[in-house]
């Protein structure tokens, strides 16, 4: 069998190897406990700093303001869950859209079941939220707006900049998923008015099971996870330093070779679609807006998504923004709400 092709970058990326080999001496050799009063607890806290520094670095931020989490969902459940909780006197209501990843979407849902009230705004048919629409729903009592930073299913930007002036200019603190984004565009937490952020390791050829959530100094949270105290009181739980470090090394490394890696990216991504349209298999989505270089969004000329991959899975491996329930094939939510035949739409990313 000839080898497959891997095209579903934004799902999971391989682990550089690089990143692995500042991993290994961490599960091998120096093995301490990072919260531990002795050399070899010292030595695994000070590759967490170190870590802490490159992850800050990536995003234009303080090493004091890096969260380490179990992943990006995890960072939005603190970040979403633990501000609603310190800041509920403030007000109940939160603005959101309804092309942000489920964790998002189920954390709102979670919300509202406890009392908050919920803004879902809608996207036009290049996948954008309308500003005037955002300012029309903010609301004396709106506390928190979430808007993701890159569509992980469209790969189509927000206008990051833009939200986060208006949600500074009426006081309301601004969260942003951009785990599609790092590594992919400059993102600058400074200059967007971000006030929490969040990503995965895994994104950025870094391992899985280790997140980031990025928050402002004087932002305040209610912790989700109790115990030792570590991350200021934010994030309990042993260090899970080898993964921590490879987070590190991915963040390092994607800043190093960021014009490389996007000018390789951009030049694979333009010669793929327009080999689509040439062949007739599909057209390019969001051609002319603005996007992430890795990913590419297809609407199918003549056949079904899933159908599709199936055909050629001896070749390559995408996604369909599908979710499988009880063998049930149902298209995205994403795709749903800015396509008429969602189902005809695939995802390859690089």
């Amino acid at each position: 069998m000839e080898k497959i092709i891997y095209l579903d970058n934004a799902a999971s990326t391989k682990v550089d190897q690089r990143v692995l080999d500042a991993m290994i001496p961490y599960f091998t050799e120096i093995y301490g406990n990072a919260s531990s009063n002795h050399v070899f607890g010292e030595q695994a806290k000070k590759a967490i700093d170190k870590a802490r520094e490159q992850t800050a670095n990536i995003i234009n931020a303080r090493p004091t303001e890096i969260i380490f989490t179990s992943g990006a969902t995890e960072a939005i459940n603190l970040a979403l869950k633990g501000y609603v909780e310190a800041n509920f006197h403030k007000g109940n209501h939160i603005i959101t859209v309804k092309t942000e990843h489920k964790a998002v979407l189920a954390t709102c849902e979670y919300l509202e079941e406890r009392g908050i009230e919920v803004t879902y705004l809608s996207v036009n048919k290049e996948g954008l939220i309308s500003l005037q629409k955002l300012q029309k729903a903010i609301r004396p009592e709106t506390i928190l707006i979430a808007i993701m930073y890159a569509n992980n299913e469209t790969g189509v930007i927000q206008p990051i900049t833009a939200i986060g002036k208006i949600a500074r200019e009426n006081n309301i603190a601004f969260f942003s998923d951009a785990t599609q984004a790092i590594g992919k565009i400059k993102v600058d937490v400074a200059n967007d008015n971000i006030d929490m952020l969040c990503f995965s390791g895994h994104k950025i050829n870094g391992p899985k099971g280790i997140g980031v959530l990025y928050k402002k100094k004087d932002i305040q949270l209610t912790p989700l996870i109790h115990g030792g105290g570590q991350e200021n009181g934010l994030r309990a739980g042993t260090y899970n330093t080898p993964l921590i470090v490879g987070l590190g090394k991915a963040c390092e490394l994607a800043v190093e070779e960021f014009e490389k890696r996007r000018k390789e990216t951009l030049e694979l991504r333009d010669k793929f679609e327009k080999d689509i349209e040439k062949k007739g298999i599909g057209i390019v989505c969001f051609k002319n807006g603005n996007r992430v270089p890795h990913i590419s969004c297809i609407q199918l000329n003549n056949e079904e998504a899933d159908k599709f991959l199936i055909k050629n899975s001896d070749h390559f491996v995408a996604s369909n923004g599908s979710a499988c329930n009880a063998a049930l094939i149902e298209a995205s939510h994403v795709y749903k709400e800015i396509f008429e035949e969602p189902n005809k739409i695939i995802r390859i990313s690089f």
